[in-house]
């Protein structure tokens, strides 16, 4: 534990000092100056007696006013204090795509890897949400859970990788049935943010995902990644990235994965929420973020946290009493030898 916060504050009081002591420097040498060229030296003698113990007096309590007054600006601190912190925040669930069709390289460099930076440049931007990151393919899993902490989100994005789930195929329907079970403790609207090639390998269960979101009031913003023409899947790759073998089917055909836009579109427009087409990370991102912005958003803590009780009144206290003093003491002392030569 540091015994200040602010140390930086006992150089300010040294610079300080040594001002105040050039001023007075300077101010003195320029009076006794011109006492002496107007008076003479006996003069500036006799105007100066009996002042120099109440000066220094004076000069002290300054001194330590000045002293206390910093060090309540580099705020002392001792002692623990538990502190919650609150804030306002909306709901959103972000699942994505990690089927061996997102290898695909239609979007440079790849589909996931195009999905990954957008949402890195996403977060970014997304100060008062708290939100959850889900990977998928024909079942979906919870990445990171609902959270407030963007490096932990970013640092789960990046961990994302083709085929790290151990079911193959791709789902819709999946991402959202788990998107709810997270969101249901949330009042109000939420949102799922989808993004994939669209290829849904099971699309008899979209009808009943459609229900479930539009019962839990999530909005679904898909997000289609990928051509319509279709790409070959990589297989295999060298140390280069050069593809070496690209994914065959059963049959020893080779596979070509194209974006279904329409299934997209059509899971979007049922939950009153929005298909964006990816084209590049900032485009889509700002989309995203202008289409969620008018989200529910709940109040609760965000942390509790031990931190050091801030102990700036002590000082600050002694500093008022300090300049207080100084400036009740007059500036010079009561002179029995002076009155009587005046009474003469």
């Amino acid at each position: 534990m540091e015994l200040f916060e602010q140390p930086i504050y006992f150089l300010y009081f040294a610079i300080t000092l040594l001002l105040l002591w050039s001023v007075y420097w300077l101010g003195n040498k320029f009076k006794r100056r011109i006492v002496f060229s107007l008076f003479g030296p006996k003069a500036y003698a006799r105007l100066t007696k009996g002042g120099d113990k109440l000066a220094a007096v004076k000069t002290g309590f300054l001194l330590c006013g000045l002293f206390f007054l910093f060090a309540a600006l580099a705020k002392p601190q001792w002692g623990l204090e538990i502190v919650k912190a609150e804030g306002e925040f909306a709901q959103t669930v972000i699942a994505v795509d990690v089927s061996a069709s997102m290898r695909a390289r239609d979007v440079h460099p790849d589909r996931l890897d195009s999905a990954k930076n957008m949402l890195r440049m996403l977060i970014s931007s997304l100060k008062n949400e708290r939100i959850g990151l889900i990977a998928f393919t024909s079942q979906a899993y919870i990445q990171c859970p609902i959270t407030t902490d963007d490096e932990a989100l970013k640092y789960f994005i990046s961990s994302l990788q083709p085929d790290m789930l151990p079911v193959a195929g791709t789902s819709l329907s999946a991402p959202v049935k788990l998107a709810a079970q997270m969101l249901a403790k949330y009042p109000g609207k939420k949102a799922l943010i989808i993004l994939t090639d669209g290829e849904d390998h099971e699309p008899q269960q979209l009808a009943e995902a459609q229900t479930v979101a539009q019962q839990q009031g999530i909005r679904i913003i898909a997000i289609g990644i990928g051509t319509p023409e279709g790409e070959l899947i990589p297989q295999r790759t060298d140390m280069n990235g050069k593809v070496l073998e690209y994914k065959k089917d059963k049959d020893g055909k080779t596979v070509v994965s194209k974006l279904d836009e329409q299934s997209l579109a059509a899971l979007a427009q049922a939950t009153q929420g929005m298909y964006v087409k990816y084209t590049t990370p900032a485009q889509v991102a700002s989309k995203v973020e202008e289409s969620i912005k008018d989200l529910d958003r709940s109040r609760s803590a965000v942390s509790s946290r031990a931190r050091y009780k801030n102990r700036y009144q002590i000082p600050l206290f002694l500093a008022v009493l300090c300049l207080a003093v100084w400036l009740s003491l007059p500036f010079k002392a009561h002179n029995q030898e002076t009155e009587t030569n005046e009474k003469r």
